[in-house]
């Protein structure tokens, strides 16, 4: 029995054990692989003569082939080979990891095969003197990089579409250096690795792929092209460090990937030309914000015009505030909406400078009815690129903004517009329920519900921060993680990131929250004293200005606006966008058109609780008050 790692440097194992120096002589080890991968079991000896041994004489190449039988046949068994007539055939079993890719093709286990793949076919090895034989390797090596590129891309798409950028990227990386004239490696690359936040190394590989097309005069494929423009466009994402799982609080989507795989699914219908509704529920620290976040970017990354809002509690009492905020933030940069009427335009100009600056003649235009210029304003919009609407916390937007979003769906149903809504139960929202309940009878789309992670989605997690843990330590690790976090992700990633960074949990912890009552129920004083000490260590891991920045955002209004961050803390422009910066990438704050706002409610009531003196919240409340 031979075991054969053939992708990769080759390694050989007889009957469990190294091989005989003597085997791994080029010639020899070259005569077992081609009988091994030969497309027909019976070789004739001249085609071996002359594949190997072409360059002397006959008798001395018999010779030399009857030695290299010789040589195999004492490494693996008398019987090992078959030399009858003038044909050679290789008998002894070889499991190589060319037949394992092929049977877990057959079987459907792509991702499988993809892990086998462990470089180019017999990387590194050469027989000098053999020009036959060296041009059916690089005839192996071009058809198996195509192969094995096109598994690992696979591969990365799928760990993409469970939300996993991060290892997506990983698998991209080795698709698109396997085989650098993939397209469809080098687009997968690129996008995994701009979702998880490296721009520099996605943009890298698009001005690789266009130097190998450049050597053979091949024209650059349009999506690949749009595709870094995109790119190009986004923010830089964090430092190297705060990419990896010991420094980013923006974990892998464990638990949530049929929920994603239904959202996007959703989208691509919208993007077909079809108003897609998808609805995103579930108790606060269940994950919602994440899951908004991630379809936010893939949307992005497609084209969409998105225009991305999050509501607080002081918007539920501004009539119409939700549709203004459409206004001043994203939809002003949409293309195609100085297509839409000059009622329309003008209804925007009035209340926003920056409509005013950008379509003035629209201002002597009498305005039309604030609902219908938002829709002819996206109708317009839609039909130069697909529009993503994107609503955080919509459990707090004003009714009127509500009703004229659902209407949106009836209104242009026959554009490219994905609504998508993130909310809680509580407060409760009659009209969202029924738009969940009217999914698939009055229009297309989704409702997903999230809920806590279960054991097994933690000890992913656990893995994911603390690679370097055994599968025990890994499954202790993830039962205490389940107890102080009650499955749900928010605290459990802080408390993950917590013990990475040094967090000792106790032996001992009540199971909580009490029955029947939610993390916002609980808040602040009855949380898990791991979960306080986590958020606590996570706060004095940021920079001196982010803390100080923290501190006031903790004890200001919900959303609070960066003029107003800057005069109650006294930060110069410089420092405090570095600030503002540091607390995105780390996920404690989050950036919409009116300001910025806490990603978790249970962070800022720490905190405001915890951390802040009485004197500093006065002091921050009062400078804040001058801006």
């Amino acid at each position: 029995m031979i075991t054969a790692r053939l992708l990769g440097p080759p390694e050989l194992v007889i009957h469990g054990a190294p091989p005989p120096p003597e085997l791994l002589w080029r010639k020899h080890l070259a005569l077992l692989v081609y009988l091994h991968c030969a497309s027909r079991p019976l070789v004739p000896r001249a085609h071996l003569l002359d594949l190997l041994w072409g360059e002397k004489p006959e008798t001395a190449a018999r010779h030399s082939l009857n030695e290299a039988l010789r040589v195999i046949r004492r490494a693996v068994g008398d019987a090992a080979v078959d030399t009858a007539g003038d044909q050679v055939r290789l008998v002894v079993a070889v499991e190589s990891d060319l037949r394992q890719v092929e049977a877990a093709i057959r079987s459907g286990e792509p991702d499988h095969a993809a892990a086998l793949i462990g470089g180019e076919f017999l990387e590194g090895f050469e027989v000098p003197g053999a020009a036959p034989f060296a041009d059916w390797l690089s005839a192996m090596r071009a058809e198996w990089a195509r192969r094995g590129s096109d598994l690992l891309a696979g591969a990365a798409e799928r760990a993409l579409d469970r939300g996993d950028a991060a290892g997506a990227a990983g698998l991209a990386d080795r698709a698109a250096r396997l085989d650098g004239q993939n397209p469809r490696a080098v687009e997968v690359a690129m996008r995994s690795l701009a979702l998880a936040g490296d721009r520099a190394g996605a943009l890298g590989h698009h001005d690789r792929f266009l130097g190998f097309l450049g050597d053979t005069g091949s024209a650059t494929p349009p999506g690949i092209t749009r595709l870094a423009d995109r790119i190009r466009t986004r923010p830089a994402g964090p430092p190297g460090p705060a990419r990896t799982a010991a420094g980013s609080r923006r974990a892998p989507l464990v638990g949530r990937e049929p929920m994603l795989g239904g959202l996007l699914a959703a989208w691509q219908e919208a993007q077909a030309g079809s108003a897609r509704l998808g609805l995103i529920s579930g108790d606060s620290g269940t994950g919602l914000t994440r899951l908004l976040e991630e379809i936010v970017d893939r949307c992005r990354l497609d084209g969409a015009a998105a225009v991305v809002l999050r509501a607080v509690p002081a918007d539920r009492a501004d009539a119409g505030g939700g549709l203004h905020a459409l206004a001043g933030g994203g939809l002003l940069t949409a293309p195609g909406i100085a297509a839409a009427p000059p009622e329309a335009l003008a209804a925007l100009v009035g209340t926003h400078p920056a409509w005013a600056e950008r379509f003035p003649a629209a201002g002597h235009t009498p305005p039309a009815p604030l609902r219908r210029a938002v829709t002819e304003i996206l109708r317009a919009a839609s039909g130069e690129a697909p529009i993503l609407l994107a609503i955080d916390n919509a459990h707090w937007l004003d009714d009127e903004s509500t009703h004229a979003l659902l209407g949106l769906l009836r209104d242009l149903a026959a554009h490219p517009v994905f609504l998508v809504l993130a909310w809680s139960p509580l407060p409760p929202r009659p009209e969202l329920l029924d738009a969940a309940a009217r999914i698939g009878r009055d229009h297309g789309g989704i409702h997903t519900t999230l809920g806590p992670l279960t054991l097994s989605d933690l000890e992913r997690l656990a893995a994911w921060v603390q690679p370097h843990y055994s599968a025990e330590a890994t499954a202790r690790l993830a039962r205490r993680i389940a107890v102080d976090s009650a499955g749900l992700p928010l605290l459990a990633v802080e408390l993950l990131h917590a013990v990475a960074g040094g967090l000792d949990l106790d032996a001992a912890a009540a199971p909580w929250p009490a029955p029947a009552r939610t993390l916002d129920q609980t808040m602040p004083g009855t949380l898990p004293d791991s979960v306080v000490a986590a958020i606590r260590l996570g706060f004095r891991r940021l920079s001196a200005s982010a803390r100080q920045l923290l501190m006031a955002a903790a004890v200001l209004e919900d959303r609070v606006t960066a003029p107003r961050l800057r005069a109650a803390t006294g930060l110069d422009a410089a420092a405090l966008a570095e600030a503002l910066d540091e607390l995105e990438w780390q996920r404690w704050m989050a950036a919409e058109p009116r300001g910025y706002t806490f990603v978790a409610r249970v962070a800022r009531e720490v905190v405001a609780r915890d951390l802040v003196t009485p004197g500093q919240r006065r002091r921050f409340q009062k400078d804040a008050g001058a801006a």
